[in-house]
C-alpha cells in the first residue's frame, strides 16, 4: 500500500463535522454534531467512525486535507485575539471610516457596522511612502519603539501592521515587525504587504487585522489537533483547504489564517467542479446547503468563478458592502444564513424570516430534543414529511416531530392564526425563495440566464430543497452525486495544491513597460510556486497569469487572463484586445478614446487537476424498489402527496424513479418532486429532471 492511498477529507461545519476517508478509490463518511470548545473532538470522533467502517487503523492514513469554518466564525462572533494595530499617522481610522459607499442609500438611520478593533487598539507612527513606492518621511526605529512599548504595556497578544502603500515598498512595515521580534517575542505579528499586498487601504488594512485577529486561535487549534491526531497514531502531513480552491500546508495556514476564511464552501465548489467534468457540463450552477449556510457559485467550463475581494458577516440583509472587507483570492459565490439550524421568526411586519440566526449543533433545532424550543428549518422538513424522524444522520440523531410542531406553533402559528402544517410550508417555501433570490441576483450580476444551466447540489440540507429550488429557478436539470451529504469534504481530497501571489503596481497602457511587467509576473509566479512546493515536491505546476485593467477614471477594474505567452512577451496591443473583449462582453461596448490601466498582477501556482472520465449517462427505466411510501408536502401542490421512499444504495444502474419521491441515504434525502423524475446514473449521480426531458 503507498503512503497515499487512504487519505481524509475533514469539514468543519456551523452545526456538522463531515468526515471522508477515501482508499483504493472507495470512500467511507461519518457525520458527527461539531464539538465548539474543542473542535478536535469532532474530528478524531469522525475519524474512529470512518476507519472502522473502511476497515483501517488511523495509523494507516497517509494524508489529510481539513477545511473549517472556525476562522469565519471568530471574525464573525469577534472572538479572536486581543490585536492592536500599527499604521500611518493619520491613518488611525482608515478601518472605522471605510468607503463612501452606503449599503442602504436611502437609510437615514443607517448604523455602519464596528470595526473589528476599537480606536485605542489602533495605533500610529510617523513615516510616509508615496503611490510610487517612494520613501517621503524615513521610519525611525526610536519612534517603532516607543509604540512598541505602549502595546507591550498593554498586553496585547497579537499585532497588526498596515502602513501606506506597503505594497509597493514593505520596508517600514519590515522594521516595525523587526522591532516587535525583538522586544515582543512572544506575540504573534502579521504585515499587509505579505498578507494582502494590494492597493485600497480600507481593504488592505481591514484584511491584515483579520489575519492577525484569528492567528493565535488558528495556531493553537491546528497545533491541538496535530497534537491530538499524533496521539491516535496519525503522523502523515496535514493540508488545509484555503478559499481560493487549492490546498497549503498547515504551516502556511497558521501565518496567513485569513484565506481559511472560505476553505469549507470552497471545498465543495471543488467537488461540484469535479461533477460537472465528469458529465461535461460547462455551466454549473454549484448549491451547498449545510446546517448554518447556503452557498451558490457559478461554476463555467468546470472551472468555479473567483475574485480576489468579499465579505464576511454581513450585517444588513446580506447586502453587498455591509460586511467586512477581506482581500485575498477567494471563489466566488453568494452565501446566505439559510441552512438546516437557520431560526424561523415572525418579525414586525408580520412576515416569517429565516435566519442568518442558527441553533448549529448545540442546541440545534428543537426536534433534535437537546434544549432547543425555537424552530429551524429542519423542524420544517421534518413537519413537511421530507426526514424521516428514525433514520436522520443514518439513525444516530432520532428526531422528535412533536416538538418540532409545538416550536413552529409558538413562534410562527399562533401569530400568524396558522396551523403547524401551514406554518411549516410557509418556513419552507421562505428559505427555498430567499436562495432562489440570491441565485438570481448572483447570476444577474454575472450576466448569466440560469435556465441554461445545470444544477449540482450537495451538503446535508441541499438535497431536500433542491428539486424546489429548480422549480423556481426554471432549471430543468439537477445532479445529486453521491456522497452529496459530505461534499465539502470529498471536494477537498479533489483539490490540487494551489496559491495565488498578487501584488498591486499601477501601470497605464499609455506607459506600458514590458520588461517590468516581465519581472513583476516572474517575481509573482516564483513566490507562488515556492508556497505550492512546500506541499508537493515533485508534481509539474501550472501558471495562471492574470492582470485587473479598468479605464482610467474608474473606480474598479475586471480581471483578463493571460496565456504564458502572453505574461512573459507582453504587448500593449495584445493587453488592450483581452481588455476590451471582456469589457464588451460584460458592458455590451467599449469606450472609444480612453486610456486603460492595470491595477492588480497575479499568478496561481497550482498541480495539474485531477483527471476524470466521461460518464455513458444513461436514460433509465421505471424501477420498483420502492421500500413503501410516505405523505411528502409537495410545495408546488400545497399538499401532501403519497411519495415513494427508495433507498439510494438499492438503485441499480439506470433505475428511474417517478416523483413525488424520496431517496433515503444515511448523510441526506433527495426530495424528488412531483414534476420531476429522478434517474441513477453510472457512477452513482441521482439525475433530477424535469418530466418528459432528457438527460
Amino acid at each position: 500500500m503507498t503512503p497515499n492511498s487512504i487519505r481524509l477529507g475533514v469539514d468543519i461545519g456551523g452545526t456538522f463535522t463531515d468526515v471522508v476517508l477515501e482508499k483504493d478509490g472507495a470512500t467511507f463518511s461519518a457525520k458527527v454534531l461539531t464539538t465548539y470548545a474543542a473542535p478536535e473532538d469532532a474530528i478524531i470522533d469522525g475519524m474512529h467512525q470512518v476507519c472502522a467502517k473502511a476497515g483501517v487503523d488511523p495509523s494507516e492514513v497517509g494524508q489529510i486535507i481539513h477545511g473549517t469554518t472556525l476562522a469565519t466564525n471568530a471574525l464573525i462572533e469577534r472572538r479572536g485575539a486581543k490585536t492592536a494595530l500599527i499604521t500611518t499617522e493619520g491613518f488611525r481610522d482608515v478601518i472605522e471610516m471605510r468607503t463612501e459607499s452606503r449599503f442602504e442609500q436611502y437609510d437615514l438611520n443607517l448604523n455602519l457596522p464596528d470595526p473589528l478593533l476599537p480606536r485605542q487598539m489602533r495605533f500610529t507612527v510617523p513615516g510616509r511612502v508615496d503611490a510610487k513606492g517612494a520613501v517621503l518621511v524615513d521610519l525611525d526605529r526610536a519612534d517603532v519603539e516607543a509604540v512598541v512599548d505602549k502595546i507591550a504595556e498593554a498586553g496585547f497578544e497579537s499585532v497588526a501592521v498596515g502602513l501606506i502603500h506597503s505594497y509597493l515598498n514593505p520596508a517600514h512595515e519590515e522594521l516595525v515587525r523587526d522591532v516587535l521580534a525583538e522586544k515582543l517575542p512572544a506575540v504573534s505579528v502579521s504585515i499587509s504587504s505579505e498578507v494582502s499586498p494590494q492597493m485600497r487601504e480600507y481593504e488592505r488594512f481591514n484584511t491584515v487585522v483579520a489575519n492577525a485577529y484569528i492567528k493565535p486561535l488558528m495556531a493553537s487549534y491546528l497545533g491541538r489537533l496535530e497534537d491530538r491526531l499524533k496521539a491516535e497514531g496519525v503522523s502523515c502531513r496535514i493540508f488545509l483547504m484555503h478559499s481560493g480552491g487549492g490546498i497549503i500546508s498547515i504551516q502556511n495556514a497558521a501565518e496567513f489564517p485569513v484565506r481559511l476564511v472560505e476553505s469549507g464552501p470552497a471545498g465543495g465548489a471543488v467537488f461540484a467542479a469535479n461533477v460537472a467534468a465528469r458529465y461535461g457540463l460547462d455551466k454549473v450552477l454549484s448549491f451547498d446547503m449545510g446546517g448554518t449556510t447556503a452557498k451558490i457559485c457559478l461554476i463555467k467550463h468546470q472551472t468555479p468563478k473567483t475574485a480576489r475581494v468579499f465579505e464576511v458577516a454581513r450585517t444588513y440583509r446580506f447586502k453587498k458592502g455591509s460586511g467586512m472587507p477581506i482581500s485575498i483570492p477567494v471563489i466566488d459565490m453568494v452565501e446566505i444564513g439559510a441552512g438546516g439550524g437557520s431560526l424561523a421568526h415572525v418579525d414586525a411586519m408580520r412576515q416569517i424570516r429565516v435566519g442568518p440566526e442558527s441553533a448549529g449543533s448545540e442546541p440545534g433545532p428543537a426536534c433534535y430534543g437537546r434544549g432547543g424550543t425555537r424552530p429551524a428549518v429542519t423542524d420544517a422538513d421534518l413537519v413537511l414529511g421530507k426526514l424521516d424522524p428514525d433514520t436522520f444522520a443514518g439513525g444516530s440523531i432520532p428526531l422528535h416531530p412533536a416538538r418540532s410542531k409545538s416550536a413552529l406553533a409558538a413562534h410562527v402559528g399562533d401569530t400568524l392564526s396558522m396551523d403547524g402544517v401551514e406554518a411549516a410550508f410557509g418556513v419552507a417555501e421562505v428559505v427555498d425563495e430567499n436562495m432562489a433570490n440570491a441565485a438570481r441576483v448572483h447570476a444577474v450580476e454575472n450576466g448569466e440566464d440560469l435556465s441554461d444551466y445545470t444544477m449540482i447540489a450537495f451538503g446535508g440540507a441541499a438535497p431536500l430543497h433542491a428539486g424546489r429550488l429548480c422549480e423556481k429557478l426554471g432549471v430543468n436539470r439537477l445532479l445529486v452525486p453521491p456522497g452529496a451529504g459530505v461534499g465539502s469534504a470529498i471536494g477537498f481530497l479533489r483539490a490540487p495544491f494551489s496559491f495565488e501571489a498578487n501584488r498591486s503596481v499601477y501601470m497605464r497602457l499609455s506607459d506600458f513597460d514590458a520588461g517590468r511587467i516581465t519581472a513583476i509576473l516572474s517575481d509573482l509566479k516564483a513566490e507562488a510556486t515556492g508556497f505550492v512546493r512546500t506541499c508537493d515536491a515533485v508534481s509539474p505546476i501550472l501558471s495562471e497569469f492574470k492582470v485587473y485593467m479598468r479605464y482610467t477614471g474608474q473606480g474598479w477594474e475586471i480581471p483578463i487572463d493571460l496565456t504564458e505567452a502572453q505574461a512573459m512577451a507582453p504587448d500593449a496591443a495584445t493587453f488592450e484586445a483581452l481588455f476590451e473583449q471582456e469589457y464588451t462582453k460584460l458592458f455590451g461596448r467599449p469606450v472609444a478614446g480612453m486610456d486603460i490601466e492595470i491595477t492588480v498582477w497575479s499568478v496561481n501556482a497550482t498541480t495539474p487537476p485531477e483527471t476524470v472520465a466521461r460518464v455513458a449517462e444513461t436514460q433509465g427505466a421505471p424501477t420498483t424498489d420502492a421500500e413503501g411510501t410516505r405523505q411528502v408536502f409537495d410545495a408546488a401542490a400545497a399538499k401532501y402527496l403519497a411519495a415513494q421512499v427508495v433507498n439510494r444504495a438499492d438503485m441499480g444502474e439506470g433505475a428511474l424513479v417517478s416523483g413525488p419521491a424520496a431517496i433515503v441515504e444515511d448523510e441526506t434525502t433527495v426530495i424528488v418532486p412531483a414534476s420531476r423524475d429522478a434517474i441513477r446514473q453510472p457512477d452513482g449521480c441521482i439525475d433530477v429532471i424535469s418530466k418528459g426531458a432528457t438527460p
